[in-house]
């Protein structure tokens, strides 16, 4: 043990001074008491219990202002701890913080893709907690490690994923935290790859291609990967494309940057935009970027739980072209936040890009000679949670038949309710449905403006709907210059009442606003 430092020696004189021998020495507070676990375990575990079983009680989305919470919190923490400070906390989050959040988990919660939740899902949470270990190479946890390598070839093969993209085919992947991680990741290989190739000294001419559709961390994934800002090309798409990424604009996309003497380096393809759940035509696009050996990754973060039924697996056709996928088992696939699976075909780029020196600590003389998968060098960060523990448990606990019937049901509800906006002559269904998200729109008749108002009406019908107490809360979506509703049907707790009473509420709301704007046109 290496000596104290002189000031841990002053410190510990002083100490001494202060602290006599005939004085009781402060009592060591056990931080890890099993029994104290044990008491205030059951009461959180009754508190969530009874928050899922009243979820139905509180608006889905709060009506506060900001500064609501502030206000009512002191502005220092305690000093002391405060008598029966448990309890008054708990107190607290049920009173002051459960009031002003969003609940995710609500049945009537149709507005984003959904942040699934389960019983396995929320107990394996509280066993990563509980073990609390940080996996970051294999010998900082050896079955941490093996168990995520495990984990995602057993997720791999449930999506119907080709083996190239698995650990047993030569690939590999890892759990992360975000897709917005896993395109990082994947764009930082490609970027070292190709400066490799082309010399180091062109970045600033390395340009990376998506869809307008695209989500916005993939430009922003792009940024701190050193791409200049002006070198992210957005292709258009539209209606008639049901905005999916063509493959001959892409082409064309490129083939121009090659003649301005620019790099193209990445494509990131989404299958199931946020917006409208658009499908990009994988097999067509990656042709066009073997073209010009272009890095593919495939943004599955929401469609991708769905590729676990077979029925969905065309909407991935020619996904063995590609060089990375990444999906988010935490908004689909009952495995609560957070949980982003990405696989790679050669991970040997990732670790290329983001490995480090293994330092002296790090070091196990059990891994030398074997060839182990250190999961700090597939990413940026080094402390990394063992997230794999509860993608074991969901896989264990509901089988892939149960994710399955789980995808199917809510596809099922998404389904009704199309035909229920389809029954209604007032409203149209924007795009195709692929998954769990309808997009629909108020038809704006001629007398009330035509199709010039129909934005401005969709937005007021949204404002409604979302006004309506202890109603749905939806989003909208504005594609090609589209503005529609999005009804996504996804929370673990929504059953086929929630879905008709979501719809009886937009149809109430549109009966008043259309009522009120027709007495204003007299």
């Amino acid at each position: 043990m290496a000596p104290a430092s002189p000031i841990c020696k002053t410190i510990t004189a002083g100490m001494l001074k202060h602290n006599p021998s005939n004085e009781t020495p402060p009592r060591i507070v056990n931080h890890l008491d099993a029994d104290d676990f044990r008491h205030r375990g059951q009461q959180v575990i009754n508190f969530i219990a009874d928050y899922w079983s009243s979820m139905g009680d509180y608006p889905v989305h709060p009506s506060v202002t900001p500064g609501f919470l502030r206000d009512q919190l002191p502005t220092d923490a305690p000093p002391m701890p405060e008598p029966d400070a448990w309890v008054s906390a708990l107190q607290d989050l049920r009173d002051l913080i459960l009031p002003g959040m969003t609940h995710w988990q609500s049945p009537r919660h149709f507005a984003h893709f959904p942040a699934s939740s389960s019983t396995v899902g929320a107990l394996g949470e509280a066993l990563i907690a509980g073990i609390n270990v940080v996996p970051f190479t294999w010998a900082a946890s050896p079955a941490a490690a093996e168990l995520e390598m495990v984990v995602v070839d057993w997720l791999g093969k449930a999506l119907h994923l080709p083996d190239s993209l698995l650990f047993a085919g030569g690939g590999g992947g890892t759990l992360l935290g975000t897709t917005c991680e896993a395109i990082l990741c994947a764009l930082v290989a490609a970027r070292d790859r190709k400066l490799a190739e082309v010399g180091w000294g062109r970045i600033g001419d390395l340009i990376v291609y998506c869809s307008d559709q695209t989500h916005f961390s993939f430009r922003k994934a792009a940024r701190i990967a050193g791409i200049q800002r002006g070198h992210c090309r957005e292709i258009p798409t539209s209606l008639e494309d049901m905005f999916a990424l063509s493959p001959a604009a892409l082409e064309a996309a490129m083939q121009a940057d090659v003649d301005a003497g620019l790099v193209p380096l990445f494509l990131c393809a989404t299958v199931g935009t946020t917006q409208t759940t658009a499908v990009d035509p994988l097999r067509g696009l990656c042709a066009v970027a073997e073209t010009h050996g272009l890095w593919v990754h495939v943004d599955a973060a929401y469609a991708g739980s769905a590729l676990v039924c077979p029925e969905f697996c065309h909407v991935v056709d020619g996904v063995e072209a590609v060089d990375s996928f990444s999906m988010n088992a935490h908004k689909w696939l009952l495995v609560n936040n957070d949980c982003c699976a990405m696989w790679v075909k050669k991970p040997a780029a990732l670790v290329a890009a983001l490995g480090t020196e293994q330092e002296y600590i790090l070091k196990d003389a059990a891994a030398e000679g074997h060839d182990v998968v250190d999961y700090k060098d597939w990413t940026m960060t080094l402390t990394r949670r063992f997230r794999a523990l509860k993608m074991w448990l969901v896989l264990r606990c509901y089988g892939v038949e149960g994710l399955r019937g789980h995808i199917r049901s809510h596809v099922r509800m998404a389904a009704a309710f199309e035909e229920l906006v389809r029954d209604d002559a007032r409203f149209e269904v924007v795009t195709d449905r692929h998954f769990a998200l309808v997009c629909f729109r108020l038809l704006s008749t001629e007398r009330l403006g035509g199709e010039k108002k129909a934005n401005e009406l969709n937005r007021r019908l949204l404002e409604k709907v979302n006004a309506a107490t202890l109603g749905p809360y939806m989003s909208a979506a504005n594609a090609g210059g589209i503005y529609m509703l999005r009804c996504a049907v996804g929370s673990t707790l929504t059953e086929e009442r929630h879905v008709r009473e979501a719809w009886k509420v937009v149809q109430e709301q549109a009966t008043s606003l259309l009522r009120k704007m027709q007495i204003g046109k007299l």
